[in-house]
């Protein structure tokens, strides 16, 4: 383990949390149990957290789902994304602890009797407290579908008369302004803002959360943080694989809901924000609607759509049996929002996500304006690199005089990759991050309720139109699997002022005989 030196040097006050933190106590419920999000991410984190120390003193964890098997089955499925490399016997006998500390209640998600014997059983493990409190955290890893149920059940039917209670809820928050209204305003009437935890996976992603540090830590950065300096910004998701068997799920949704309106719309939130008052909760998210509510719905003819059809011997979208013959579902879209304050008016930011593409990434790339003409001919534009996904990384390229004799500038990076700077730290994985916040119960990397409302009228209108509620449905571009994206796209990026430059660059190494 890394020692650090225990000073007050670059500590944030206002992020010490006012809240309630949940110390010993506390139970945490586990919605949806058998699913793959509680195994894929919330067991695992969950573990995380316990491996080091950080789950309250004595907790117990609950899973709940409709599935019926026993514990040792539970047992197998919630552990069975834990990664242990080298098969480590201090983890391997954490994982045996994190066994004993977990139990299974099977039940229904709309029966009140379901929820008694759920109660039933928590009733048992709390009765053993030796001090005051009764602390509760729900964990809704469910479809949206029974949100609402299970958030009324739960109220009626397991919530502390002793204690905090917390309940934890997962994307999608409806599918439109309206539905999105219809679901707040349902779990509003059993749970108020300050119980509630609306998780954004990527609000708990390193990069993202260091964006905040980045712009107001730093005076070299926050000086150039503007419509003077900047050209343009892309937000970018890529994925290397398609829908894979959940095209039905995904068909309904598509990957606007799926990623832009909520993901990369909140790293847009965060990287254009102005300097809150405080790092405190409430002064952060004030800050993040402000500059919703400065974007206007976006335009149809800032849009492209794309869908994936089959190459390299992958099958196409429209190849899997569970999408509905000739969807014109989006599985590709490159969207262009403009923000209307003084700092950012005419900078264009392009938020962009795909399946099926050429590789596994997402960062936020931001291109500065072209030097002052005169001096030098044909000459790189500086940008500055996150990225968040995978290797965390911020890289500024910039020009400097090629070694040698010979004057010329040359495109080169100052380079922060993680991985070789802090290379004995472990970072932790996004969703640890958060359900450590909702325990300490710190809402400033969860969505509040009217930041979701602005986020769904900047898309609304655009989904409307691909959903053919206005009109004709447009049809998507055609790209192969394994592309780039549709060939459009680079015109599309050019638009809005998108200046490509990779003659002789190379990263991270430039040969300069090359040149």
């Amino acid at each position: 383990m890394s020692h650090h030196r225990h000073t007050d040097s670059g500590t944030i006050p206002s992020m010490a949390s006012e809240q309630h933190e949940l110390r010993d106590n506390t139970v945490i419920i586990v919605f949806g149990a058998s699913g793959d999000l509680a195994k894929k991410k919330t067991f695992p984190a969950l573990f995380g957290l316990y491996r080091d120390g950080f789950l309250p003193e004595g907790v117990k964890i609950v899973g709940y789902a409709r599935t019926k098997m026993d514990e040792a089955e539970f047992h197998k499925r919630a552990t069975s994304y834990i990664k242990n490399p080298g098969e480590s016997q201090d983890i391997s006998a954490k994982i045996e602890e994190f066994k004993k500390l977990s139990t299974y209640v099977s039940g229904g998600y709309e029966d009140d009797a379901s929820f008694k014997n759920l109660e039933n059983h928590l009733g048992g493990i709390q009765a053993t407290y030796q001090s005051e409190g009764r602390h509760r955290v729900f964990y809704l890893a469910l479809p949206p579908s029974v949100f609402i149920p299970v958030a009324e059940r739960i109220k009626s039917h397991n919530y502390s008369t002793d204690g905090v209670n917390r309940i934890i809820v997962e994307k999608p928050f409806g599918k439109d302004l309206d539905s999105s209204r219809e679901l707040l305003g349902a779990l509003k009437q059993y749970w108020t803002e300050d119980e509630t935890f609306r998780i954004d996976h990527y609000l708990g992603k390193e990069m993202v959360k260091n964006i905040l540090v980045l712009r107001f830590a730093n005076v070299a950065m926050s000086a150039a943080w503007d419509k003077n300096s900047i050209s343009n910004v892309q937000i970018t998701f890529k994925e290397p694989f398609g829908t894979e068997g959940r095209g039905g799920y995904f068909d309904e949704f598509g990957i606007i809901r799926d990623i832009l309106q909520n993901h990369l719309l909140q790293v847009l939130t965060v990287l254009t924000m102005e300097r809150p008052v405080s790092f405190a909760a409430e002064d952060v998210r004030d800050e993040k609607v402000k500059v919703l509510r400065a974007i206007q719905p976006i335009a149809q003819e800032d849009v492209l759509l794309g869908q994936y059809v089959g190459a390299n011997g992958k099958p196409g979208y429209l190849d899997d049996d569970t999408v509905p013959p000739n969807s014109s579902c989006p599985t590709f879209a490159a969207t262009t929002l403009w923000i209307h304050n003084p700092r950012w008016e005419g900078v264009p930011f392009i938020l962009k996500a795909g399946k099926a593409l050429n590789e596994a990434k997402v960062e936020v790339r931001i291109q500065f304006r072209d030097v002052t003409q005169g001096i030098f001919r044909d000459i790189s534009r500086n940008e500055l690199v996150l990225r968040i996904q995978p290797s965390e990384a911020v890289y500024l390229k910039l020009n400097t005089k090629a070694p040698g004799l010979y004057t010329r500038a040359l495109p080169t990076e100052m380079d922060l990759t993680y991985k070789r700077r802090f290379a004995e730290e472990k970072i932790p994985e996004a969703y640890e991050a958060l359900i450590l916040d909702a325990l300490k119960g710190d809402h400033s990397n969860f969505v509040r309720h009217d930041e979701l409302d602005f986020a769904w009228k900047i898309f609304t209108p655009i989904l409307h139109w691909i959903d053919g509620k206005s009109g004709a449905r447009p049809r998507p571009l055609p790209y192969p699997y394994g592309s780039r994206g549709p060939k459009e796209i680079d015109a599309f990026i050019r638009k809005y002022g998108y200046m490509r430059s990779t003659e002789g660059y190379s990263w991270p190494v430039t040969n300069i005989a090359n040149l």
